[in-house]
């Protein structure tokens, strides 16, 4: 056990032992990154055949001008991280097999990250997107599986209490809030497996309304 702290570079090591240690079991084949303020947004049969049968991986990772973006990078990591490379994404992740080794076996951009990526650098938004978009883009969906609201500003994103959790809520986040994506090269309206930040107090709802919207037993 170590400990490790928001913003802080110890959390993108956390994250490496995390999927080393799920390496070691060879049936593990997906591998998805969730806080305890997570929720599921349909049942496990449907969360496990959608990344099963996924031939993307699921690594939010985009260009984004400004200070919390291409403000952040720091010029000493060239030549081995250019600025024009450098991602921003979620820290929510999912991927394969195939890419959980090629994260944890990495020094290079590893050591990169570790040497120059400091305050206000936060490598869980930077470190695996951006090491994504240089080795592996044409795998990856760019997207995240889970969802959250960024609409109040801030940070964070908005926390869900007890009085907000309703069928309506949970009708329009399991039907991605209208959007569309692609999975497999067809479009969809499933984009999201997940959603956050519901807070304790949220638990006797959703166990109540989960066996007939979410399909539980």
């Amino acid at each position: 056990m170590q400990d490790v702290q928001w913003g802080k570079f110890n959390m993108i090591e956390a994250e490496r032992r995390l999927l080393a240690n799920a390496l070691l079991d060879l049936s593990n084949q997906r591998f998805v990154l969730l806080s305890e303020s997570c929720i599921p947004l349909f049942n496990f049969s449907t969360i496990y055949s959608y990344l099963i049968k996924s031939n993307k991986t699921f690594v939010e990772s985009y260009d984004l001008p400004g200070p919390v973006g291409r403000g952040r990078y720091n010029p000493r990591m060239k030549p081995h991280i250019q600025l024009q490379q450098w991602r921003k994404g979620s820290q929510w992740f999912e991927m394969d097999r195939e890419l959980a080794i090629e994260i944890i076996s990495d020094r290079k951009y590893f050591q990169v990250f570790e040497k120059y990526c400091k305050p206000a650098c936060y490598g869980d938004e930077h470190y695996i997107p951006t090491f994504v978009s240089i080795r592996f883009w044409n795998r990856n969906s760019n997207r995240s599986l889970t969802w959250v609201d960024w609409s109040r500003g801030g940070p964070h994103p908005a926390r869900f209490i007890r009085t907000d959790v309703t069928i309506e809520l949970l009708e329009r986040l399991r039907n991605s809030n209208g959007m569309e994506c692609e999975y497999n090269g067809k479009r969809t309206n499933i984009c999201f497996l997940f959603a956050r930040k519901f807070l304790p107090n949220t638990l006797d709802r959703l166990l109540r309304f989960a066996p007939k919207l979410m399909g539980f037993n």
